[in-house]
């Protein structure tokens, strides 16, 4: 993907992949139906509040590891960058990326309510059209319960989720969907989902002509309880196989880890 945030995009877009209509039922012996409804609503509450925190976030490059502060600063993440292959920034370094930082600042407060407009919608509507899928996923997927697993010391409900053979994607982006099955494993106690794994199975026409998703793409994602009572993304692997154009092959992968989450003052 061509920037961290788009990184992030993807990452939400597992998030809700393969969520369904919110729900709150109790019952000690849920199916996967009613453990699939109740996640929903505290997915949509983590969503909704993923941009009141900042973080840092540790990125595999072709250079190695580089980790970096991302700060909301009016409305959008700003990335600086801390460190490299664990190493900080020697002082100057950290004075030149401090300096960029509040460089940008005072661009984005010197900006017009057009130019503010246009910069948020840009990176909101990734976020919307994310959320929008929400109504298609319960369509897209069967779910099936395979048994109760601890991971990463939480109890969990753990799920697969397979395409249903008679969906018919209402747009572009929701195509991919009639390719790939996932794994889930949802923490008993908040319904928060703890991993989550996708893949494509069989080769998926994006847009007609325009592109081939591959078998072999695949995702992962990890979440983790933070301050304020909602789990955020801790870990995010990505192998991606693709032809675009049906004539030039595209393969890429990344690696990302999200760590020391504080919430924003306010929010």
């Amino acid at each position: 993907m061509a920037s961290s945030w788009k990184r992030y995009g993807a990452i939400q877009f597992l998030v809700i992949a393969f969520a369904g209509a919110p729900s709150v039922m109790c019952a000690q012996h849920l199916s996967a139906e009613k453990i699939i409804a109740n996640s929903v609503a505290a997915n949509k509450k983590d969503f909704e509040a993923a941009t009141h925190y900042n973080w840092k976030e540790r990125e595999r490059t072709s250079k190695g590891f580089k980790t970096s502060q991302v700060t909301m600063i009016d409305g959008t993440p700003y990335y600086r960058l801390i460190a490299m292959n664990g190493k900080p920034l020697s002082r100057s370094q950290q004075a030149q990326e401090k300096k960029k930082e509040q460089q940008a600042a005072a661009e984005r407060a010197a900006e017009s309510p057009a130019q503010r407009r246009d910069r948020i919608e840009k990176f909101e509507k990734e976020r919307r059209r994310d959320a929008e899928m929400m109504a298609q996923l319960t369509k897209a997927f069967t779910f099936t319960l395979v048994g109760q697993q601890k991971v990463r010391g939480f109890d969990v409900w753990a799920l697969k989720a397979t395409p249903c053979k008679d969906y018919q994607p209402p747009t572009m982006e929701t195509q991919v969907l009639t390719g790939m099955r996932g794994q889930l494993w949802i923490d008993q106690k908040t319904f928060q989902w703890v991993k989550v794994v996708a893949e494509v199975v069989h080769p998926v026409s994006i847009g007609g002509f325009l592109a081939r998703v591959e078998p072999g793409t695949r995702f992962e994602l990890e979440n983790a309880p933070v301050p304020g009572g909602v789990w955020l993304a801790s870990h995010f692997s990505m192998k991606s196989d693709a032809k675009v154009l049906h004539m030039f092959d595209h393969s890429s992968q990344e690696e990302d880890t999200y760590f020391d989450y504080q919430k924003i003052a306010g929010k």
